[in-house]
């Protein structure tokens, strides 16, 4: 029997490349993973192979604290095939404690402009999704849930 209800999309899964290897593996691990450049010492994100601030390729991976504050956000309200459940939600940019800003979804609170202030502090969870964990961020009073390692 047809029904008009669309079928369910389940969430996108990333797929780590050979620069990016090292930042799944920290998310696996519960580890929030930055490059850092080794001559102007700047951390840095999305993974590329040259510092975007100076231009030299000595650059590492390291671990960061995971902590992060509300930049700037939308609120969705339409369903993403492949990427959230059923509206509403927040596409963010958080900015971390170590200067980088990344975009990711806001999760563990009531996604309304209310909950949702410029500055909050946050702190970063990671949702399994296949093979991989994808960091999210929630709110750094927010309870411990399932979803966290």
């Amino acid at each position: 029997m047809p029904t008009d209800q669309p079928a369910a999309v389940p969430k996108a899964i990333p797929k780590p490349t050979p620069e990016t290897r090292p930042f799944w593996d920290g998310a696996a691990a519960g580890e929030l993973r930055v490059q850092r450049c080794l001559a102007c010492l700047r951390h840095y994100f999305y993974p590329r192979p040259v510092c975007p601030h100076c231009g030299t390729s000595d650059v590492e991976w390291v671990t960061v604290s995971g902590r992060a504050t509300l930049y700037s956000y939308v609120i969705s309200h339409r369903p993403a095939p492949g990427f959230a459940e059923d509206g509403p939600y927040a596409i963010a940019v958080v900015e971390l404690e170590e200067g980088v800003r990344m975009m990711t979804n806001i999760v563990g609170i009531e996604i309304t402009p209310e909950n949702l202030e410029l500055d909050m502090p946050l702190r970063v969870v990671f949702e399994p999704r296949g093979d991989v964990h994808v960091p999210l961020f929630a709110p750094a009073a927010a309870p411990a849930t399932g979803g966290e390692r």
